[in-house]
Formats: structure tokens, C-alpha cells, sequence
């Protein structure tokens, strides 16, 4: 069974590889062991985040190009 802190070093590169073309990325855990479960979070909150502005940027994109077609 995973640890909460393994699970969310786990869901942070579940998040980094759900970017559409972009080589599919492993997070070597050692690296993140330094981190406590708040830092883990908001690294996770941000992921979000990006995901969040980049698909409104998208929507307003395709918005604009219907305007025009």
C-alpha cells in the first residue's frame, strides 16, 4: 500500500503526463522525499491550475476562430 506522501508524488506525474504531446514523464520519488505533504499539494493545486488556464485559452481560441468561419 502507498504512502499519502508516495500517492501524491504519484499523482503529480499522472498530472504531468496527461499534456498531449509531450514524452510521457517519470519522477524519480527520491527527489521529491525532501518535500512535505503542503509542498506536494500545492505542486498539485499549480498542475491544476496550468491544466485550468490552458483550456480556457483553448476555448477562447476556438471561439475566435468560429467568429470567423
Amino acid at each position: 500500500m502507498m504512502s499519502r506522501k508516495e500517492q501524491l508524488i504519484n499523482d503529480i506525474q499522472n498530472l504531468l503526463n496527461t499534456y498531449e504531446g509531450i514524452h510521457k514523464t517519470s519522477i524519480n520519488p527520491d527527489i521529491l522525499k525532501f518535500m512535505d505533504e503542503d509542498s506536494l499539494i500545492s505542486i498539485i493545486d499549480s498542475l491544476l491550475s496550468q491544466k485550468e488556464d490552458s483550456k480556457e485559452s483553448d476555448i477562447e481560441w476556438l471561439e475566435k476562430f468560429k467568429k470567423y468561419n
